[in-house]
């Protein structure tokens, strides 16, 4: 076989993996297709804990890699995994991972759900930043290293690494933390002042909380002001959770996906 034709082969095989992963029909069950979303800092397998137990209670759970480079285009991304699903989604969002699914969500007819999970739910106008201002005690900005420019002027940011540990996930071995430091996933500075644009969707979808009550990065007051502007159907606030809640507290967090999911 010619290298040529090797790397139609492959690429060809891609693809069909790609399709079946996003467009493939819904479990026998007939549960919805859980889609999770990732935040800053972070990456699709923080989701790993939630994953297996949503797997082992039978949904099909779809892992979304959050691009973290704009609100806008980072929730147009999601649309178009959610639009690929056939049948019923609920939506999942960590952090700013709940900015881009409130934006996934306009005009996507079979999102039943959304579940904020330490996750930001912004109306019109709003941005992680401006809301973060609403109660000043995260201290997220304390921690961030000095934006890496990239060619199209944008910066990212990471948190510095010998902070994450207490800034992000305290409630986590500390081997484990220094992992998730290293890998951590940067997002962009545009990302995290940019205002959502996108009618809130939590407005019109039935919405459900869960955050931890020592989260720094965005403070519990916030989460519990968001729940309620949201009139969320529950809301649960873990005792000394960190924002990594869906990892310390895997099992509360899957409890309350598969509430909304019922």
């Amino acid at each position: 076989m010619t290298l040529t034709k090797l790397g139609t082969t492959l690429a060809a095989g891609v693809l069909v993996l790609a399709g079946s992963q996003a467009s493939a029909a819904p479990a026998a069950t007939g549960k919805p297709t859980i889609v999770l979303v990732h935040g800053a800092f972070a990456g699709s397998s923080s989701w790993n804990p939630v994953v297996t137990e949503l797997q082992r209670d039978g949904y099909r759970v779809i892992a979304a890699a959050n691009p973290l480079r704009s609100v806008a285009g980072d929730g147009d991304y999601v649309a178009r995994i959610v639009k690929s699903v056939a049948g019923p989604v609920i939506l999942v969002g960590h952090s700013y991972g709940g900015e881009v699914i409130t934006v996934a969500a306009v005009g996507a007819t079979n999102v039943k759900a959304l579940v904020f999970v330490a996750g930001i739910a912004p109306d019109t106008g709003d941005s992680a930043a401006s809301l973060g201002a609403k109660f000043p005690t995260g201290t997220l900005g304390e921690t961030l290293t000095k934006p890496v420019p990239q060619a199209n002027g944008a910066g990212d940011v990471y948190i510095d690494q010998a902070k994450y540990w207490a800034q992000f996930a305290a409630d986590m071995p500390k081997a484990a933390a220094m992992q998730m430091a290293v890998t951590q996933r940067p997002i962009t500075q545009e990302a995290l002042s940019e205002a959502s644009a996108a009618p809130a969707t939590w407005k019109t979808i039935p919405s459900w909380f869960v955050y931890g009550s020592l989260d720094k990065n965005i403070p519990a007051e916030l989460h519990a002001f968001m729940a309620k502007r949201a009139s969320a159907k529950a809301t649960v606030e873990i005792k000394g959770a960190s924002h990594v809640v869906m990892l310390s507290h895997p099992h509360e967090v899957t409890q309350l996906i598969e509430r909304a999911a019922q």
